[in-house]
């Protein structure tokens, strides 16, 4: 199957909005906006909408979107609770583009594994209505979309026209494979960019979540030789330990993972720290920025 089925810690508006612009303060790096930034910049993601991926080489945490696609999103908190994805693979690495994981006997009906509670096709969750979003716009120009910004953390895109928002595919979000009818993915089958920006996917395919922490560990997993970078031989598929919701497991288990607020002055200023640079290093400070080039910087909580 494909897609059409398929970071470091720290790491206008016709609706509604503000828009992040170059605020008046002074100008600062992005290391100084962090270090001045407060606790109420920061927030903890939902137990219930994050997931522990643990293959061989580490843990990958993802924040799943259920504000962007509710029905995936449940199906795929039923599929985790039911342990689905233990023991099955990372079956796709395809350079510059995507890791993809699921179930590698999915195409053969006598093996594949049962969704057991999990509904088996979803409908598509492409786009939703702006108008309740908490759309925050960035002043930035876009070959994809009228409007950019983040919702909650995920960078998204939006068509004031419309009246509909949608995740954008930057690096490190996570989507649902499907075939070629667009409601023919059920969230068994998922992928995550590890390369430029793939924003040609957006409103083609449903994102379910992005990957907060561990990205290097998908990143780094050898390509695939077949076309579309799938495995040949099932020895070199990447074996997934387990995947469980956060929720699953007791408190003291769970990752202290902090992510940086979008909806507060404090990544207004972030915004204008990476969108002109002022670093030492830096002989032009660039005085531009693109949706995917913003960080949503990631801690440990002490």
């Amino acid at each position: 199957m494909s897609l059409l089925r398929p970071t470091a810690l720290l790491l206008a508006c016709a609706l509604p909005c503000l828009a992040i612009a170059a605020p008046s303060a002074p100008a600062a790096t992005l290391a100084e906006v962090l270090a001045a930034s407060s606790a109420a910049d920061w927030r903890r993601p939902d137990p219930e909408n994050t997931l522990y991926m643990d293959l061989p080489g580490g843990r990958v945490v993802i924040e799943l979107a259920p504000q962007f696609a509710p029905e995936h999103v449940a199906n795929i908190r039923t599929l985790a609770h039911a342990r689905y994805w233990d023991g099955l693979a990372i079956v796709r690495v395809q350079d510059n583009y995507v890791a993809q994981w699921g179930d590698p006997e999915a195409g053969n009906p006598e093996h594949r594994r049962a969704p057991g509670e999990a509904r088996a096709r979803l409908p598509a969750e492409f786009e939703r209505d702006a108008a309740d979003s908490g759309f925050r716009r960035i002043d930035s120009r876009d070959a994809y979309a009228p409007q950019v910004g983040f919702v909650d953390g995920f960078a998204a895109a939006r068509d004031p026209a419309r009246g509909k928002v949608w995740m954008a595919h930057c690096y490190g979000l996570v989507g649902a494979g499907r075939d070629n009818p667009a409601d023919s993915s059920n969230g068994a089958e998922l992928y995550a960019v590890i390369g430029h920006a793939p924003r040609h996917l957006d409103r083609n395919i449903t994102p379910v979540g992005r990957v907060l922490s561990g990205i290097e560990h998908l990143s780094s997993l050898p390509r695939g030789p077949a076309p579309m970078g799938f495995y040949t031989d099932p020895a070199q598929r990447t074996p997934i330990r387990s995947l469980r919701l956060a929720s699953d497991l007791p408190e003291s288990e769970r990752l202290s993972i902090e992510v940086f607020r979008t909806d507060t002055p404090a990544f207004e200023r972030l915004v204008q720290a990476r969108r002109v640079r002022h670093e030492e290093w830096f002989i032009d400070p660039v005085g531009r920025i693109e949706l995917c080039n913003v960080p949503v910087p990631i801690r440990l909580a002490l």
